[in-house]
């Protein structure tokens, strides 16, 4: 039987988790008082304060050796979600607007007591013609899947991805979100997030990359 610090630090790996996922995150430029909390594997993690908010955001930066479509191509790949998030029950492609734009549905385990939580998020992808970067947005959105007995919608939540090309077949990624996860988990559990979450997904987003799927990919609507 798993000791309550355990189960608290079960909770907070998959907290972060759930907000990774859901992809709707707060621009860097709306927050002014980030603070730097880890930095390690060249992946640095800061959280933020924010206005009529107890939940803090996060935000993950790293410098990753890839291709802006090798990313895009990773985070629009939905079904295999499962593969670089831990936690991920189901992610599951409701509707394909375009190749830059779709909806889709996930629910995410959380470790007992607590219920599980899903979501419908909207992704789109951009990139500015000149600079190159891309962004890639997905708000929360109501609809398309009904709300299930015994687990809770997370329907507040705002990020964002910022991929800046930096070399030859090198990014910077700046990762930023801030959601309110729902239901009775307490503010103090939602934002003691640990440093060994991101830096596991990180990591696995690193081997993500490597794999024959994505190694080559080339998007049409993303200029390496």
């Amino acid at each position: 039987m798993k000791t309550a610090t355990q189960i608290i630090h079960s909770m907070n790996k998959v907290l972060f988790i759930v907000l990774l996922l859901v992809l709707k995150m707060n621009p860097a430029s709306g927050q002014n008082n980030w603070k730097l909390t880890t930095e390690k594997e060249g992946i640095k993690i800061y959280t933020s304060t924010v206005t009529d908010s107890k939940i803090k955001a996060i935000k993950v930066e790293c410098d990753l050796n890839a291709t802006p479509s090798q990313l895009v191509a990773i985070v629009m790949d939905i079904n295999t979600a499962p593969e670089w998030v831990s936690h991920v029950k189901s992610a599951k492609l409701v509707k394909q607007v375009s190749p830059a734009e779709l909806y889709y549905y996930s629910e995410i385990n959380l470790p007992w007591p607590a219920a599980n939580r899903d979501f419908v998020a909207h992704l789109t992808v951009s990139q500015d013609p000149d600079t190159k970067v891309v962004t890639i947005d997905g708000p929360a959105v109501p609809g398309f899947v009904p709300v299930k007995k015994g687990i809770v919608r997370i329907d507040n939540s705002i990020g964002k991805w910022i991929i800046t090309p930096i070399g030859q077949d090198q990014l910077h990624v700046e990762y930023s979100i801030h959601v309110d996860p729902g239901g009775s988990l307490p503010v103090w559990l939602v934002n003691m997030f640990g440093t060994e979450a991101p830096l596991q997904i990180f990591r696995s987003l690193k081997t993500q990359l490597q794999k024959s799927a994505y190694k080559n990919a080339t998007l049409a609507f993303v200029a390496n």
